[in-house]
């Protein structure tokens, strides 16, 4: 009897982004075609293979139909040249928009995968890419996460790996990175190795990971969040890996739609949440001291500038506590 235990189960959290999602769900069919990785069997009649991966699609309260375009694929009516439609597919529908960390979560409880892959819907899977980072985990026991190099659009290699932001580190993110980057903060690897974390657009986690540490943290809405999963997950003893062979393009900012205010108060946000919950006091009293430093000189330029959009977004992070 055939095993239909499934292999991998995909995350895909949606937030009014149908048209990427499309093409998002087109790139993962075209690559898997959900069925045998190994051997892509073709069975006889018009269905393929029972699948060894799984798609969890969880849309949160989306409004641009969405939901509709995916329920047309679940039944076959939306066809991918070489397939029979997708199939394989869950779809779950939030009432409301629950932010990544909480949406994520809804779709990592429901999967039943031996492996676990967040996936953006702003992502293109690169053909094997997916294959690689499966087959890295089964060779390697010692490794437990496991991500692929992100590209552009235009195929430069993008940022998708980090330290963790101790004060060096936050003070390089806030006062030098936004000046022309530092590889401090964030960079790509030009070879395969361990690393502290990485971007949430795209990684593979045994689901032992979950089941020890959980999910995000959904005190977190929006950015920071896969940094302090990773630094749970380390902590823990979990080995994170960055395995450049395997290539997924991701386009970026495909749900954030306020431009550079909102991650820039997550962020903070999700810096002061960090320390105050895994860092000692003196360390977040003394970032405290830097974001306040950052947000009243970005005011003060604004203020000087007559620049709204700095003294708004800046006047609001000093604020926060």
């Amino acid at each position: 009897m055939e095993n239909t235990k499934v292999k991998l189960s995909i995350v895909i959290l949606n937030w009014n982004t149908k048209k990427l999602l499309r093409q998002c769900l087109n790139s993962i069919v075209r690559c898997l075609v959900l069925g045998d990785r190994k051997t892509k069997k073709k069975t006889t009649n018009t269905q393929p293979p029972v699948p060894k991966t799984e798609i969890i699609v969880v849309d949160n309260n989306s409004s641009d139909s969405s939901v509709k375009m995916i329920e047309e694929m679940m039944m076959g009516t939306t066809r991918i040249k070489g397939t029979t439609g997708i199939t394989g597919i869950k779809l779950i529908r939030n009432k409301k928009n629950l932010g990544y960390a909480m949406g994520n979560n809804v779709g990592i409880k429901a999967a039943d995968g031996e492996y676990i892959m967040i996936l953006n819907t702003d992502t293109f899977v690169k053909k094997d890419s997916i294959e690689k980072l499966i087959d890295f985990l089964d060779i390697n026991k010692n490794v437990d996460i496991v991500g692929p190099r992100l590209l552009n659009s235009d195929g430069t290699p993008q940022a998708n790996c980090g330290r963790f932001p101790d004060l060096l580190v936050s003070t390089v993110m806030l006062f030098k990175e936004h000046f022309g980057g530092s590889k401090l903060v964030r960079f790509s690897p030009k070879e395969s190795q361990l690393v502290d974390w990485l971007m949430g657009s795209a990684f593979v986690a045994r689901k032992k990971v979950f089941e020890k540490i959980g999910g995000f943290d959904e005190k977190i809405f929006m950015y920071m969040e896969e940094i302090e999963w990773f630094y749970r997950a380390k902590k823990t003893g979990f080995k994170t890996y960055f395995l450049k062979d395997a290539e997924i393009i991701h386009l970026g900012r495909g749900s954030s739609k306020s431009g550079k205010k909102e991650p820039i108060l997550n962020i903070y946000k999700g810096l002061i949440y960090f320390y105050k919950k895994h860092k000692s006091l003196p360390e977040l009293v003394i970032l405290r001291l830097m974001l306040k430093f950052k947000a009243l000189a970005a005011f003060l330029l604004g203020f000087l500038s007559n620049n709204r959009y700095l003294k708004e977004t800046y006047g609001e992070a000093f604020k926060l506590n």
